[in-house]
């Protein structure tokens, strides 16, 4: 009896340390020997560290017939959901995934900076553009950006921090264009949304990525310079943003069209004739170029290959017959940009296919790698801004509302939600950063991204939650004076959006957190 619970203790001491395999065969060996160890029980002990220690005999005994039984059980992945999982990079979540994080390597990373030039962008024309933004008007009057603010993002590259300098980018940083839109935001919400977009989910991103050369001397120079307007495609009225459940299917084939870029006609062209119906598209209604995910079919071979090819992506003029996408949207009473876009019958050359023809069937790869790095620098920085404003403005409402003859700051729930305000904030900025070091230093981490992107969200919600709360009436009631309410009506868009937290939570963070814990071991 006393030799069982001295092992149990031996068992429970070492599993609670983490001690090293030498060490739990010692003990095993040192208790067979002194005989404080039953049989029984050391052999089996010694017999698992053995499995556990020796890579061959647990790679034959453990690691396979486990995977082939999971193998039985799970159905298996289509072809998106391999994408998906095989998107991205592991980056400094492996040292989670292994149970035994390095701490001096996460300490290791360099903090980010900013170059010279992308920190005069932030002190002056980031600066300027905050002073131009009139919340009020933007979302109770005009319901857009004034045209002179227009003329202004365009002019000084706020949609083209990600473009080459050779197309007339500003090729900044990650990190800069994360600081970039955290300022902004702290100024007008759903404005910053609208600015940056076009830089993390438009096809500015995939074609530098992944474009042919024609397709960026023509659209790069024109995206930096905000003569063509970005949006991009993908999530539909019947699967949501379920790529491998879109109806929209295009065909293979020999047509006509005609170029609306240069009005050029061309007859008996190979390409693809494409129906789509598209909902909750961003910048839609004022797009000039659509860059559009489908599933592309040639049932009659001319590709010379298989006939289902898979998810595509292709670059279309919003100018093309029978293409429709100025319907607007206003996601809970914001007024930025979204709306559908749908098109029947519409032909275009398989030079318009993302990459070309060589690229058709990789649209699902390229979106996903994208999106990942998207999913770091869209809404994380977004609502870091809106935190900082919150934890501003609201510090300084409780040091000057009295209430009982007392700042109400002095009072233990006001200053228990302050501290709250404060520490999500910290949190929010220190894990965003993280990330962009991550993306600044190559990697595309795309679980990170995810993780990134549903914490500071959902940290968010409860910012904006405990300044109302403080606030009380004075952020109720609306008007231009007004500094929270917009951010406050924002934070449902910013939870939907890029994939609602729920789905980001299961699918995207613990599904493929799992998937890759299971391929490092």
């Amino acid at each position: 009896m006393l030799g069982t619970i001295i092992a149990i203790v031996c068992l429970a001491a070492l599993a609670f340390f983490s001690a090293p395999l030498w060490l739990w065969v010692a003990v095993g060996v040192f208790g067979l020997l002194t005989g404080v160890f039953a049989w029984w029980f050391a052999l089996p002990w010694l017999a698992v560290c053995a499995l556990s220690g020796v890579a061959s005999l647990r790679m034959k005994f453990v690691s396979r017939p486990a995977f082939k039984l999971f193998k039985n059980i799970l159905p298996p992945l289509s072809a998106t959901e391999q994408a998906a999982i095989d998107a991205g990079t592991v980056w400094w979540d492996a040292e989670i995934f292994n149970g035994k994080p390095d701490w001096r390597k996460l300490s290791g990373f360099r903090d980010p900076e900013l170059t010279e030039e992308e920190q005069s962008f932030i002190d002056n024309e980031t600066e300027i553009l905050c002073q131009m933004l009139n919340d009020w008007r933007f979302i109770h009057h005009d319901k857009d950006l004034p045209p002179e603010v227009w003329q202004y993002v365009k002019d000084q590259g706020f949609i083209a921090m990600i473009i080459d300098k050779k197309y007339g980018g500003k090729q900044f940083s990650h990190y800069a264009h994360a600081k970039v839109e955290n300022k902004i935001a702290s100024r007008r919400p759903a404005a910053a949304y609208m600015i940056m977009l076009p830089n993390f989910l438009g096809p500015a991103e995939l074609i530098q990525h992944y474009g042919t050369d024609e397709q960026k001397d023509y659209y790069l120079p024109r995206l930096a310079k905000g003569i063509d307007m970005p949006c991009f495609a993908l999530t539909g009225p019947w699967a949501g943003s379920d790529a491998g459940a879109i109806p929209d299917t295009g065909f293979v084939c020999y047509g006509s069209y005609t170029d609306p870029r240069g009005g050029s006609h061309h007859e008996n062209v190979l390409g693809v004739r494409v129906s789509f119906e598209k909902r909750w598209i961003t910048m839609a209604p004022i797009a000039t170029v659509i860059g559009l995910a489908f599933k592309l079919r040639d049932p009659e071979g001319l590709l010379g290959g298989k006939e289902d090819i898979g998810i595509t992506c292709a670059l279309l003029p919003t100018v093309m017959e029978g293409l429709h996408h100025q319907c607007r949207h206003y996601p809970n009473e914001t007024p930025f940009w979204n709306g559908p876009v749908w098109g029947k019958d519409i032909f275009f050359p398989l030079e318009w296919i993302i990459g070309g023809r060589d690229y058709a069937g990789q649209g699902w790869r390229m979106l996903m790698e994208c999106l990942s790095v998207g999913r770091c620098i869209s809404l994380p920085p977004q609502s870091v801004g809106n935190a900082k404003h919150a934890a501003w403005t609201t510090s300084a409402w409780a040091g000057i509302r009295r209430q009982f003859g007392l700042p109400i700051g002095k009072f233990e729930g006001v200053a228990d939600a302050l501290a709250l305000i404060g520490g999500h904030t910290y949190q929010m900025e220190a894990t965003q950063d993280l990330a962009l070091t991550g993306l600044d230093l190559g990697e595309n981490p795309s679980v990170i991204s995810a993780m990134v992107k549903f914490n500071n969200t959902e940290r968010l919600r409860k910012v904006m939650n405990d300044a109302m709360d403080i606030h009380g009436g004075r952020a109720v009631v609306g008007g231009p004076r007004n500094y929270l309410a917009s951010m406050y009506n924002a934070v449902p868009i910013g939870i939907t959006a890029e994939g609602a937290n729920i789905l980001a939570r299961c699918l995207m963070i613990s599904g493929r957190a799992h998937s890759a814990a299971i391929i490092m071991c």
